[in-house]
């Protein structure tokens, strides 16, 4: 049997991913774009609304893992609405005619 470890977040990219969830974004989505399970992504919130999120202070997050974070995080709001307005263009299209 292999031991595994368990993932470590700093407070502040579990700050990012809650403000990610209050600006609009499906937690199912942000889940995905972070690398996370939704029920840890719930968690978070939940502890965020109660003022009780704590996270990892010797983990040591560099820039570029930070950037790759917050990108990933809007290539996956990017594609949303692009999905969202493509299958706008389809219904006003197929109404038109």
């Amino acid at each position: 049997m292999t031991k595994t470890t368990r993932a470590r977040y700093t407070l502040e990219f579990k700050h990012e991913a809650v403000r990610l969830v209050e600006g609009g974004q499906s937690q199912a989505t942000v889940a995905k774009s972070l690398g996370l399970s939704e029920q840890t992504l719930f968690n978070w919130i939940k502890a965020s609304r109660q003022g009780s999120l704590k996270g990892v202070e010797s983990l040591r997050v560099s820039a570029e893992q930070m950037e790759i974070a917050r990108l990933r995080a809007e290539l996956s709001r990017v594609t949303m609405e692009r999905d969202i307005l493509g299958k706008a263009t389809a219904y006003f299209a197929k109404a038109a005619k």
